[in-house]
């Protein structure tokens, strides 16, 4: 029997799909490893559109390492305009960290930076652009690290990327959202011209407006549910800012999907990627049911289960295991608050294959803190007293399209002092009536608190903080110089929901 970790699996026309072996694999001791932006075309119901693409070695998307590897990449610009990646999750020194303005220039056109730092935890992480908009035109690609401990398990690996899609070019969106303001104080959470692809050829991109539910808010998408209970009441959410043409799995619809070969009776590891600019979903993996063993790169003791949220940016680890009569079984990504739905197939050899449609029966569950209040870290860190406590205030509100921390819109909000060596508590408080990811750059941080109960949570580089919830992390200020933190919808961020975190010494 073909052993799964030499199984390379189902290319698909997004090429995102991996085993351990060969796809965009870097390793330190063969050089540096070359990643090139650039542009390509896809296929979306039918119509052509452009986007961006992340190239690794040997022309496939995103990169792989080995826990052990350096990170040692040369990132090229050949996309036709400025650029810069980040590297969500990892912890590079600062001067590395891909946020134009802020750690170093954006790269030019035709330009290209070596970068090289240590890799210290395994696990699935991604890269996306910190330029502009470009986020949404698809400027992501998963960014895998492979535990050596792990190679002698038996066990196929599949890496998800999920994302929401429009026709329309991102400022096109932003202008809708914000009633065609400029929003200029915001626009610098990226890059302070706003650019997202000016200067490429994107006939493809500008193909008519997104499909409308009659709100009549300019485009945003009001929709919410009852929460019932808690503290919100009867209160509604704001769930989604935006309707989109089409959610994407591995750059493919529900419609078209990537249909991975599988072994009947195997194991596969699903690593899932919510790369979406504003779209949370819940995962469901159907009649298989699940494990989850990891989130946002960092182990967790198992939890079994069929559906698990994943905010924007968050991952999550999954272990599958197929029957031995093997079939066809769909991992679906459900939209939060709506029917509309994206995923792949697991099918093993000879099954058949049942079309299905990217909008299902029942709206895709509105993301509380359930499952996040539940996960115990295999690791976290230290007990110790937090030296130093922050509360940051989520501020904002639907109808002037305004979102930023403590009323204070980046950047104009004043860097939050660190030193080094400090245990750093952040009190995140939600006061509005949507959900918001927060993200914070360089570090990575451990749950410790919900609504006020204390706990020693999951570690994390990313949390979901609902509507009118509070949520408290700790971190350890361990890796000096100028960092952010923001809200990883991308459009909160752009006008103004982030601000930056600075070193003694560092201004």
């Amino acid at each position: 029997m073909l052993n799964r970790r030499d199984f390379l699996i189902g290319a698909g026309a997004a090429g995102l799909t991996t085993a351990l072996a060969g796809r965009g694999e870097a390793r330190a001791a063969a050089g540096p490893a070359r990643l090139v932006i650039g542009a390509r075309q896809i296929e979306v119901k039918g119509r052509a559109a452009r986007a961006f693409a992340l190239l690794g070695p040997d022309g496939k998307e995103g990169l792989q390492f080995r826990l052990g590897d350096e990170f040692d990449v040369t990132l090229e610009n050949r996309a036709g305009v400025a650029s810069l990646i980040h590297w969500h999750g990892l912890t590079p020194p600062w001067q590395q960290d891909g946020v134009p303005d802020v750690s170093q220039p954006a790269l030019a056109a035709g330009s290209s930076y070596s970068y090289r730092f240590p890799l210290t935890t395994p696990g699935t992480y991604w890269m996306h652009s910190h330029q502009g908009l470009q986020e949404q035109q698809l400027a992501a690609a998963p960014l895998i690290i492979h535990d050596p401990a792990e190679a002698s398990l038996d066990r196929q690996e599949v890496v998800v990327l999920l994302h929401d899609f429009s026709f329309r070019s991102p400022e096109e969106i932003l202008a809708d959202l914000t009633k065609g303001a400029a929003a200029s104080a915001g626009m610098g959470g990226m890059n302070r011209d706003g650019a997202g692809m000016a200067g490429m050829n994107m006939s493809g991109m500008n193909m008519g407006g997104s499909n409308r539910n009659g709100s009549g808010m300019g485009g945003m998408n009001m929709s919410g549910r009852d929460m019932g209970g808690g503290s919100m009441g009867a209160m509604k959410p704001d769930l989604n800012d935006i309707d989109y043409d089409a959610f994407l799995a591995n750059g493919r619809t529900l419609e078209d999907p990537e249909v991975v070969a599988v072994d009947k009776g195997g194991r596969v590891r699903l690593r899932l990627i919510n790369g979406a600019a504003s779209t949370n979903f819940t995962i469901d993996t159907g009649a298989l049911g699940a494990t989850l063993i990891a989130v946002d790169g960092h182990r967790v003791k198992p939890v079994v289960g069929q559906r698990f949220p994943i905010s924007v940016a968050q991952r999550l680890d999954l272990l599958v295991e197929l029957p031995s009569d093997g079939g066809a079984f769909p991992i679906l990504a459900l939209q939060e608050g709506t029917t509309a739905r994206t995923g792949i197939i697991l099918a093993s050899p000879g099954a058949a294959v049942a079309r299905l449609a990217s909008a299902g029966a029942a709206a895709g569950p509105v993301l509380d803190l359930q499952l996040e209040a539940s996960l115990i870290p295999t690791q976290g860190l230290a007990e110790r007293k937090a030296d130093r406590r922050f509360v940051v205030k989520l501020e904002g509100d639907m109808s002037r399209y305004a979102w930023n921390f403590d009323a204070i819109p980046y950047p104009r909000h004043p860097p939050l002092p660190l030193k080094q060596g400090e245990r750093v508590e952040l009190s995140y408080q939600n006061t509005t009536m949507m959900s918001h990811p927060i993200h914070l750059h360089g570090h990575s941080y451990q749950v410790v608190g919900i609504g006020g109960r204390r706990f020693q949570g999951a570690v994390r580089d990313t949390v979901l903080v609902p509507p009118k919830e509070t949520v408290d992390v700790i971190f350890d200020a361990d890796n000096p110089g100028k960092w952010i933190m923001h809200c990883h919808q991308l459009y909160h961020m752009t006008v103004g929901m982030m601000l930056e975190l600075h070193y003694e010494g560092f201004s």
